[in-house]
């Protein structure tokens, strides 16, 4: 056998090829192993694209999840129903609205409201205020619901009596939740208000404004800013005691302020129907500093000013105060109260009275005189007066 035909009828161990003994050519046969790690690579390749296939899958539907659940917070959907009343408070930042919002159930993410206030520039739209605010509404129904001209803002009515003074008025309005009398006071005290009747008033003490809150019935939100609330019944000062009035007070010797003075003596002291008679009486002292009261007004209403409301008694007249009308000639310093306009009015129309005296009868009703005898008389036959 040729050499050449001995080796091809062998595989590459050296044994004989069994094709080569029946004179068939051998065909090449390829190793079994690199077929085995092509299938291993095949099987690696699928699964890691499986997982790969998984793996976005999951992402989406959590992104999905995530992105409901926070349009579900933005919409407001799907969300328990709850209603609050929620108050803002003066100089509150916008992070504080935004946390209690989140506490109170309002909201579910903080950073996704702040970002959709930024995104929407509706930041600074936030007004101090009470709001009535509810899970139906969405971020742009939450902010706009807190602003200054929301429909929802939570309002009270509040009456102000005639003859109020300032602390009463303050008292009253913090009483109905429009402010407190700190922040009243602060604002009567040191805030510029752009009135030509306040314009020779200094700055600094709060019973400037006394005699210049008119009595009414105002509509105040619930923490209303105490500039605005003050400025509300300046307002209507202003709009009552109009320009013809204050012309006419301008032909006088008194100043508006002392007409204002003068009516709030008479709003303290009436009894109803007497008004232009206690005007007759307090400009008959004024006027005539040589008659008997030698120009001492000696109105009990000036001594409850005082006194802090009290009734006032014989050792109130003792009392060292430029109030006191039982020890200073003349008008108080300021008005001691709050007049209506029936009080302003008879300030500046006194009838044609010479009375220098009036007392309060059994009757409720106010009696005047012109001598300080017929005075002593009345009051001796009074029963109210009796052991006194």
């Amino acid at each position: 056998m040729p050499q050449d035909s001995y080796y091809n009828s062998r595989d590459r161990r050296g044994e004989r090829d069994p094709y080569a003994s029946r004179g068939r050519e051998r065909e090449y046969d390829p190793p079994h192993r690199p077929q085995r790690r092509k299938r291993r690579s095949a099987v690696r390749t699928a699964a890691l694209v499986v997982l790969y296939v998984a793996a976005v899958i999951g992402v989406s539907i959590l992104l999905a999840c995530v992105g409901w659940t926070a349009a579900g917070d933005v919409l407001a959907l799907n969300k328990e129903e709850k209603s609050i009343t929620f108050t803002v408070a003066v100089d509150e930042d916008f992070d504080s609205v935004v946390d209690r919002l989140e506490k109170e159930g309002m909201i579910e993410y903080k950073f996704l409201f702040k970002l959709f206030a930024a995104i929407t520039n509706k930041k600074d739209v936030i007004a101090a205020g009470s709001y009535t605010l509810n899970t139906d509404m969405d971020y742009r129904a939450l902010l706009a619901g807190m602003s200054a001209n929301a429909a929802n803002r939570s309002e009270v009515k509040v009456t102000i009596p005639e003859g109020y003074n300032i602390d009463q008025i303050f008292a009253l309005l913090e009483e109905k939740g429009v402010s407190t009398v700190d922040k009243l006071r602060d604002a009567a005290a040191n805030h510029d208000y752009a009135f030509s009747f306040l314009k020779d008033i200094p700055l600094g003490e709060y019973r400037r404004l006394e005699g210049y809150l008119m009595p009414a019935t105002y509509d105040f939100y619930t923490n209303h800013d105490p500039v605005y609330a003050i400025n509300k019944l300046l307002v209507h000062f202003d709009s009552q005691v109009k320009n013809d009035f204050r012309e006419k007070v301008a032909a006088t010797e008194y100043s508006l302020r002392d007409i204002i003075t003068i009516a709030s003596l008479i709003e303290r002291e009436t009894t109803g129907e007497d008004r232009t008679d206690i005007a007759a009486v307090i400009y008959n002292r004024l006027n005539n500093p040589d008659a008997g009261t030698q120009g001492y007004l000696q109105i009990d209403a000036t001594l409850v000013y005082i006194n802090g409301g009290k009734e006032p008694t014989e050792a109130d007249k003792a009392i060292d105060s430029p109030y006191n009308t039982y020890l200073y000639k003349g008008l108080p310093p300021t008005p001691i109260a709050n007049p209506g306009m029936e009080s302003i009015i008879a300030a500046m129309n006194p009838s044609d009275s010479k009375d220098f005296y009036y007392a309060l009868g059994d009757d409720d009703t106010h009696h005047f005189f012109r001598t300080y005898d017929q005075l002593q008389k009345f009051i001796s036959s009074q029963d109210r007066y009796k052991g006194n």
